[in-house]
């Protein structure tokens, strides 16, 4: 019984980036059956206007919150040294840009870590190909697919397609097994659990 586990996110959640490892670890145990798929959920469309202050205050709260939650790194120096705008998109269409490449996971990475622990910004499209350069892609290649229009019709399709699952927030996991499409709980610490909840709807598929 074949299953496709979706995992819906975005390069800039930064409770995705503290999911990171319990993702990973995941990824590692699945049963050999689920082929996972990654969606970007588009968090924040387009925009050049800066981020409102209250706005950042609640990044940064969320950010400390996830700290001392789970342990994972944050650099703050990003709220001195850049001018934060809501804008996700950017950053997913980077992803999209980069999977032409076969680098699109990479891509992601190089993002989380420079907006969490570099102090850069992945609004800004120069900052994108600094990371494009970094992961040794071609850069006018990616540039030109960065802003191509069909690059933001693939992010449109993975977005409507996460709104068909239901998903409510990132990360989400969604099981789809037979007919059914599934919710797993995101368990942060445990990845165990989220293992647990997948292998019993196989079996249950199964049965």
């Amino acid at each position: 019984m074949s299953a496709r586990l979706y995992y819906v996110h975005d390069p800039m959640c930064s409770w995705c980036w503290g999911f990171k490892p319990g993702w990973e670890e995941l990824r590692e145990r699945l049963p050999a059956q689920v082929e996972v798929v990654p969606l970007l959920g588009g968090l924040a469309p387009d925009s050049d206007a800066p981020m409102p202050v209250e706005m950042q205050q609640y990044l940064q709260q969320t950010w400390r919150r996830i700290e001392q939650m789970l342990g994972t790194e944050f650099n703050f120096d990003f709220w001195r040294q850049c001018q934060p705008r809501r804008d996700t998109w950017k950053a997913c269409r980077a992803v999209i840009a980069a999977q032409h490449q076969q680098q699109g996971e990479a891509m992601t990475g190089a993002i989380q870590r420079a907006y969490y622990t570099r102090a850069l910004n992945p609004s800004e499209p120069e900052t994108l190909c600094q990371l494009a350069e970094e992961l040794a892609l071609d850069v006018e290649r990616f540039r030109a697919d960065l802003n191509d229009p069909a690059t933001q019709d693939e992010l449109e399709r993975q977005m409507a397609l996460a709104d068909r699952l239901e998903v409510q927030g990132f990360p989400s996991l969604v099981l789809v097994v037979g007919q059914r499409a599934v919710p797993i709980r995101v368990d942060y610490r445990q990845p165990e659990t989220m293992l647990a909840a997948i292998e019993t709807l196989l079996a249950q598929e199964e049965n």
